[in-house]
């Protein structure tokens, strides 16, 4: 095909070659991937200043993605590609195949450290879902920064660079600039822009902007970072979000019901309610929603149809349309594939159900949002979604519904949510309605409930 950028995609691409470290915050379907393996392609054999690029990216879009984009235009032909996935063995492999973009997992950004050391190969690096990079903690963020000062070039991309709070920045702005705008200590940041939230004697469980900080750090960016939206430059088609209230029979809710009460007084009992242990009981409360649980020996144990009926109801009435189905746990997968059978559902695995859905040859697509949240294709397919359970997450929400909802897409997606009435459901459903950061609202709908249950508890 031949590529013509729109001027947004030409203005994003200059940006790449003006800044020699630089962030390009792109909401779901401009073309992040395009944009910049044409800016790549410039620099290799127009301006001669790269030699070896290595792109870093979610699993899944290391192995579909950059190859299916780049072989998707003419202009992007010349490039060649090796693919550094597999065993230890076959990813030397392909470090050793003759190439000018290799392309690896951030799962094996370690790995590559270690392997290469201070004989780090590649003069350009890109992060594809920079936001993957926020935790200054984690392995990943460690191993590059301790070779960020051999990189001469580095492209940040993501559409949410901070869904949950502004210190998720630091990390990742100091991977493009190595400190010098936002500092190089997170500390330091942290005590300059945000204030401490919620305490518990000396230690700080939360943190919130300082006034009006929000501006200053945008400015302090605003030189290597450009962000777009993609309502102001893509006519997408029409989104229909539709709600599915599940009415659970009054003998299930009653058990949900006391399930969920000493669930609560149980938590309610422990001094310390941290974001880890209200996620568990989230876990558990979602799980009873969507008709199963897991119980201490990691086995489940069907609670009820209620949702799998619903289901199976709107694939029917779909008429053999194709259908993209986003599930929460292993045991909704299972009993989906169980429930479904007459419907053949596919499990999103690999590069093959990628293609075989946009060749629409599968009915319905069975997808975790985490596997299937990140720069996947998938527009060609269909244009329905169904969330059998849904995510706290919004960064993993709305980049799961982009998945068919981008550029290319030529129908109006419709959206459905399950929604078991009366149950956490509504919970995660609302903080998602609102765009509320998923930890919040969590910590918010569990405090609700430990309230509620005081309350009884006190009346009695």
């Amino acid at each position: 095909m031949i590529y013509t950028p729109y001027p947004y995609q030409q203005h994003a691409e200059e940006h790449i070659l003006n800044n020699p470290s630089c962030g390009l915050f792109l909401e779901m379907g401009l073309g992040k991937t395009t944009i910049t393996l044409s800016a790549i392609q410039r620099l290799m054999f127009e301006e001669l200043e790269v030699n070896k690029t290595l792109v870093i990216a979610p699993k899944r879009v290391a192995e579909d993605t950059w190859s299916t984009e780049a072989n998707k235009w003419e202009h992007l032909k010349r490039l060649k590609l090796s693919l550094v996935i597999g065993s230890e063995s076959e990813r030397i492999r392909a470090l050793k195949a003759k190439a000018d973009i290799y392309i690896i997992s951030r799962d094996n950004v370690a790995w590559l450290v270690s392997l290469y050391g201070l004989a780090f190969p590649f003069d350009m690096v890109v992060i594809d879902e920079l936001s993957s990079f926020k935790s200054s903690k984690a392995i990943r963020f460690r191993a590059l920064r301790s070779i960020r000062p051999l990189i001469k070039r580095i492209v940040g991309l993501t559409g949410t660079p901070a869904p949950n709070s502004l210190l998720d920045l630091w990390a990742q702005i100091y991977l493009l600039d190595k400190g010098e705008r936002l500092g190089d200590k997170i500390g330091g940041y942290r005590e300059r822009y945000f204030k401490p939230d919620a305490r518990q004697g000396a230690f700080v469980h939360s943190y919130k902007l300082r006034d009006e900080r929000a501006k200053n750090i945008y400015k302090k960016i605003g030189d290597i970072c450009i962000s777009m939206k993609s309502e102001d430059y893509l006519a997408l088609p029409q989104r229909i979000d539709r709600i599915v209230p599940i009415k659970l029979s009054a003998k299930v809710m009653s058990q949900y019901n006391e399930f969920e009460r000493k669930q609560v007084l149980a938590l309610e009992e422990i001094n310390d309610i941290t974001a880890v242990n209200a996620a568990v009981l989230s876990n558990k409360l979602l799980q009873f929603a969507n008709g199963a649980i897991y119980d201490d020996t990691k086995v489940y144990h069907s609670i009820h149809e209620a949702k799998l009926e619903a289901l199976e109801e709107i694939i029917e009435v779909s008429n053999g349309q194709p259908i993209l189905v986003f599930y929460s746990f292993k045991h909704d997968l299972e009993r989906m594939q169980q429930y479904l059978k007459a419907h053949k559902p596919v499990v999103l695995k690999s590069s093959k159900e990628i293609k075989d859905w946009n060749d629409q040859k599968i009915p319905v697509l069975l997808a975790h949002p985490a596997s299937a949240g990140h720069g996947l294709n998938l527009q060609a397919g269909g244009n329905i979604i169904i969330w059998f359970g849904l995510t706290w997450s919004l960064e993993l929400y709305q980049q799961a519904n982009a998945r068919l909802h981008r550029q290319g897409q030529t129908k109006p997606v419709i959206v459905h949510h399950l929604v078991a009435s009366g149950t956490m459901d509504e919970d995660v459903l609302k903080s998602i309605e609102g765009k509320a950061t998923g930890q919040n609202a969590l910590m918010d709908a569990v405090k609700a409930r430990i309230k509620k249950y005081k309350k009884l508890i006190n009346a009695a």
